[in-house]
Parts: structure tokens; C-alpha cells; sequence
């Protein structure tokens, strides 16, 4: 059999590419070398734009029905200055935290109902290319037995160190260096009350968000350049973070951790998401900083962007101008939010400016929600930081 397309990687972006795919009426074969449920490194939170995907894709109430709990308030505390706010809009007014074995589980299963074919426990073991033209993945699952099946064309939803990507070597742009080291660990007894708490520190920050079964996530991060000194003890570097918060680690000292940390450091880069016979989705394709937890989400509007790429050059348009459609379309929509992201993860003291924005927001509660939506994603940095905005709030603070 031939099919449609071939998704490498059944996490948060390539399963929705599949059911989106599925749903269309295409044959789509997905194979992972995990089985489900299981656990990946993970940012966790899904901003209210990807939760609005998830109310589209007929999912929400699924998610929901999971347990966990809603997120309807960001707050960011820089010291002198605290800011906090709402981080949805009416439509999509709150955020999710959830445990990866929970999501990409029900990503799957919502994969598998519309009609797409599964394949967990599978290792590809080669891209097979045809004349140039990537047609199809050689592979084995766990009864060893290599297979070899055929596409028109075969998606990396593999993660940023995709073998698709390696497989065909995609030009590699906007690159910027590591940032940050960013570690997570699971603690009880920290309720938050339906907060994302995000607490800006000299040369480090963290934050902490409730997720599944009554626990919450608590991730923090020092700068790159301290990995090596960092990690000779993970868990005292850890722990460190806390230590200019009183009140923070006061709760913590009531609280019990029940994980091991688990960490990560990101490169930050767009990779040419497409070529002839391929396609990257997710962070195959785009990778950023975790500190702005925009993965899932950026992954979900990706998925849905090159669905219908795909659709469209399957419906008979020509692959490189739909696929560029594709890229052009990913590249606007996130560039914005990448180089503020990358801002904040070189984790510099706010410039004065910055500081005296800052000051202007408080008291000025649809400034604080704006400022909020930035960093849920929802808002680009580009509208919320133009002059006229900015003028806009300067002169509210001063009564003008």
C-alpha cells in the first residue's frame, strides 16, 4: 500500500497532522519508536491559542474530562514590579498544564478514530529516497522484521533532532545560540489556585503551573554559560533557585517532591520545513527556548497549517508552492514571539525602558492583561510593544 503521507513522530505534532489528515479522507500512516501512554521532556503548559485548537479539533472536553485543572491567571514577578493578568480572550479565556502521558495519548487516540493508522513501538531505520525524491521509510517494529513502506510524501514530527531532518538536510536559519538550562521536577502539596506563577530573578528565573493528580510543575533555569558548574549537583542548583523568593520557598517547604528533574537545553532555529517528497511539523522544524512554553502550541497551529498544505497539493496544487505557503505562513506568525523569546532567555536584567514600562502597567489592569498575552502567545510582542501602545499606557499611568 501507498500511502498519503508517512508521520514520523506521534507526539503533539504529529499526531494532529495525522487526524487532521485522517479526517480529510487521506491514508496516513503514523509509526513512533514510543508506545502510549508515555512521558517526554516537556514545557507541559498549552496557552489559550492551543487550547483553542484543541476546542476546533472536538478534543477539549476530553482534555478536560482528564482532571486537569484550568490556568485562568498568569503572574510575573519581577522584585520591584509583579504583573499579572488574564492570558486568554473571551473565546479561549484559559490554559491547560498537562502530563505528556495524558495528551499525547489522547492526541493518538484521536489520530486512530479518524482513520489513521498507528504504529507504536516502530524504529525507522532509514529515509528511502527514489531519483532525489524522498518516497518512504524502511523500518522495524518489535518483532524485528524489517518493513518498507511507500508515500507521496513523509512528515518529520520528530523533534528538533528529527532523523527526517537529518535524513535530508534542510537549510537551518535565524539561528541563535543555546540560552538557557532549563530543569522540572513534579511536587504535591503546591496548589496554585488556577495560577502560572513566573518569578524573574538575576541570572536565573522559574516558574510553577498545577498539572495532573494534584501535582505541580515547578521549572526553573540559569544561564548556559553555568551548565558545567551547574551539574555537578543538579539538584543544590536546583534548589537555588528559591532562594531569593521567601515566600515561594516557604510553600515549598511544605510541599513534597515526587520526581527525579528532568532537563534540557534548547538550540533556537527555523529549519526549511519542506522538499521534494518530505515535510518538518513541529519542533522538527521550528525550535525555540523553552522559557516561553510555546512548543505545544506552536505545535498544534503548525500541525493544522501543514494539513492543509498538504491537502491542498494532494486536491492537485503544485507540493512547492503549498509547502511554501507552509513555511512563509509559520515563519510570520512565529518570528514575532521567537526573537522575544530569545530576549528573555538571554535572562539580562529588564533595559530601563523596559523597567519604567513595567511600572507604568501597575494599576492598569488592561495593560497587565495585554502584557500576559504576549507571553501566553496570544498577542504579538510587535502590537503589544508599538509605540502607540506603549504611548497608550505611559499616558494612563500619568492621567492623561
Amino acid at each position: 500500500m501507498t500511502y498519503d503521507a508517512i508521520i514520523v513522530g506521534a507526539r503533539c505534532a504529529g499526531a494532529p497532522t495525522a487526524m487532521l489528515l485522517a479526517r480529510a479522507g487521506y491514508k496516513v500512516l503514523v509509526v513512533d519508536r514510543s508506545t502510549f501512554p508515555s512521558d517526554t521532556i516537556s514545557t507541559h503548559v498549552i496557552h489559550p491559542h492551543g487550547i483553542a485548537a484543541l476546542a476546533r479539533w472536538g478534543l477539549l472536553e476530553r482534555l478536560v474530562a482528564t482532571g486537569c485543572p484550568p490556568v485562568h491567571t498568569y503572574s510575573f514577578d519581577f522584585g520591584p514590579v509583579a504583573i499579572t493578568g488574564k492570558p486568554g480572550t473571551s473565546e479561549s479565556p484559559v490554559a491547560y498544564c498537562p502530563r505528556r502521558t495524558i495528551l499525547d495519548k489522547l492526541l493518538v487516540d484521536a489520530a486512530v478514530a479518524a482513520g489513521a493508522e498507528v504504529r507504536e513501538g516502530f524504529v525507522v531505520d532509514e529515509i528511502v529516497r527514489t531519483d532525489g525524491v524522498v518516497t518512504g521509510i524502511r523500518g522495524h517494529g518489535n518483532d524485528g522484521i524489517a518493513v518498507t513502506e511507500t508515500a507521496r510524501v513523509v512528515i518529520g514530527a520528530d523533534g528538533r533532532s528529527s532523523l527526517v531532518a537529518k535524513a535530508v538536510s534542510p537549510e537551518q536559519y535565524n539561528e541563535r545560540p543555546e540560552l538557557v538550562c532549563a530543569y522540572y521536577a513534579y511536587w504535591s502539596g503546591l496548589p496554585m489556585h488556577g495560577r502560572f506563577e513566573t518569578y524573574v530573578l538575576p541570572d536565573r528565573g522559574f516558574a510553577a503551573c498545577e498539572t495532573h493528580d494534584g501535582l505541580t510543575l515547578v521549572v526553573g533555569g540559569w544561564p548556559r554559560a553555568e551548565f558545567e558548574e551547574r551539574k555537578r549537583d543538579l539538584d543544590a542548583s536546583y534548589m537555588r533557585l528559591f532562594e531569593l523568593t521567601p515566600q515561594f520557598k516557604a510553600r515549598l517547604q511544605h510541599a513534597s517532591r515526587e520526581s527525579k528533574i528532568f532537563g534540557a537545553i534548547s538550540p533556537n532555529f527555523f529549519r526549511k520545513p519542506f522538499g521534494p517528497g518530505w515535510a518538518l511539523v513541529g519542533d522538527a522544524g521550528y525550535t525555540k527556548d523553552p522559557i516561553t512554553a510555546q512548543g505545544i502550541s506552536d505545535a498544534f497551529r503548525d500541525a493544522e497549517l501543514l494539513a492543509s498544505g498538504l491537502a491542498s497539493t494532494f486536491s492537485g496544487a503544485p507540493f512547492e508552492a503549498a509547502l511554501l505557503a507552509y513555511q512563509q505562513t509559520r515563519d510570520a506568525q512565529a518570528m514575532a514571539m521567537y526573537d522575544f523569546t530569545c530576549q528573555v532567555a538571554s535572562m539580562q536584567p529588564p533595559p530601563p525602558e523596559m523597567q519604567q514600562l513595567l511600572g507604568a502597567m501597575r494599576g492598569n489592569q488592561d495593560a497587565m492583561d495585554g502584557f500576559v498575552r504576549v507571553n501566553a502567545g496570544v498577542t504579538s510582542p510587535a502590537e503589544f510593544f508599538s509605540e502607540a501602545n506603549v504611548g497608550k499606557i505611559f499616558a494612563a499611568a500619568h492621567g492623561s
